[in-house]
């Protein structure tokens, strides 16, 4: 019974991942399919809409612009890596959203450059993170507390390095989403 109401609750959910041109392909897939399966309205942003290009030649038809999703209301928030969150965190509606999950104390999950974009939103300082080797400096210098670790929790922040680290990732996440 209590597994089903949990069930439930899960499927009330909302999540919106953002993507940009250039995404790590399976740190959107991977993640996308697992929210689907488990019963989550999954929307999926870019910075315009219709279809996004990843990495190693996958696409997905993005049904939202930044700025629309930017008028939704969602319960958590997935950012995939790759060389897509570059120009994701250029855009203010994209940036304005990653704020405003984190302030709320929504579930925020950022894996490999994802966390690029929680950087521009300036919602990293004093919190513990990872990420791709490549940006550990940056994530440092926006003052958060680097830890390179397959995955780090902080509060409503889930974050991972590399899509090695996509089933521990997940199940992070996953944990956070039946804690409600």
């Amino acid at each position: 019974m209590a597994r089903e109401k949990s069930r439930t609750a899960i499927g009330a959910m909302k999540a919106l991942i953002l993507v940009g041109e250039d995404f790590e392909d399976s740190e959107f897939f991977y993640p996308y399919y697992r929210l689907l399966e488990a019963g989550l309205a999954v929307d999926v942003a870019g910075i315009r809409k219709g279809p996004v290009k990843g990495k190693h030649g996958y696409s997905y038809e993005a049904a939202l612009s930044f700025a629309d999703a930017a008028r939704k209301k969602y319960d958590l928030l997935v950012i995939p890596g790759g060389k897509g969150p570059e120009s994701v965190r250029l855009d203010k509606a994209a940036v304005g959203i990653a704020r405003e999950m984190m302030t709320a104390g929504k579930p925020v999950a950022a894996i490999c450059h994802g966390p690029q974009v929680l950087i521009s939103a300036d919602v990293v300082r004093g919190r513990k993170a990872t990420c791709w080797a490549g940006i550990r400096d940056d994530l440092k210098q926006a003052g958060a507390q680097y830890f390179d670790k397959e995955v780090v929790v902080d509060g409503n922040l889930i974050t991972s390095r590399s899509p090695d680290d996509l089933p521990a990732f997940c199940r992070e996440l996953f944990k956070m989403i039946e804690a409600g």
